[in-house]
């Protein structure tokens, strides 16, 4: 059996629901079918036997990786390429290029069509006025966030993309961003 899946960043609460509502009013007909995420994979096709080491492979990238920042500020697009309109990375750019690197070695090593370029769509596949709407419209949205660990998707037999595990990573972001108090040195 095969199966298709997917490695990607999600975007997480209140910025995901936000850029996917964003995309639904754009009339994307995907809006509801894919979270919100940064991909690290496009779909992959793979046998159901492939999967125990694939997820061991996720596993190890995961774990030689570090918390980071990621920052998202204003629109950009594909056009005219591909009709897509994305909130474009200021920061972690380098963070997600080379996470994408290690995610697509090993049994995931594939040539990808365009070169990587990580960003968060939110219109694809919609009329031009609606893709000219989303870069007016978004041209303005900043989010910052850390970025905890990345995920793996599969795609279901009804098109909705759903994740099917975590890969926090291994160490953490230093400083105050770890969620941890400071020690005081005083």
């Amino acid at each position: 059996m095969t199966r298709t899946i997917g490695v990607a960043i999600a975007i997480p609460e209140p910025y995901g629901g936000q850029l996917q509502a964003q995309r639904e009013r754009f009339g994307d007909p995907s809006a509801r079918s894919i979270p919100t995420h940064v991909t690290l994979l496009p779909p992959t096709e793979l046998s159901a036997s492939e999967l125990a080491h694939v997820e061991a492979h996720l596993s190890q990238v995961a774990t030689s990786e570090r918390a980071f920042e990621l920052h998202l500020r204003g629109t950009g697009s594909f056009r005219p390429v591909s009709p897509v309109v994305f909130i474009t990375l200021v920061g972690g750019i380098s963070d997600c290029e080379r996470l994408e690197a290690a995610v697509r070695s090993g049994p995931l090593a594939r040539e990808i069509r365009f070169n990587y370029h990580p960003h968060v769509t939110v219109a694809h596949d919609v009329a031009e006025e609606a893709l000219d709407r989303a870069f007016t419209q978004l041209a303005d949205y900043e989010a910052r966030f850390p970025v905890w660990g990345f995920s793996l998707y599969e795609h279901g037999a009804d098109g909705v993309w759903r994740p099917q595990r975590d890969f926090p990573f291994g160490r953490e972001l230093p400083g105050p961003n770890t969620g941890h108090p400071t020690p005081d040195l005083g």
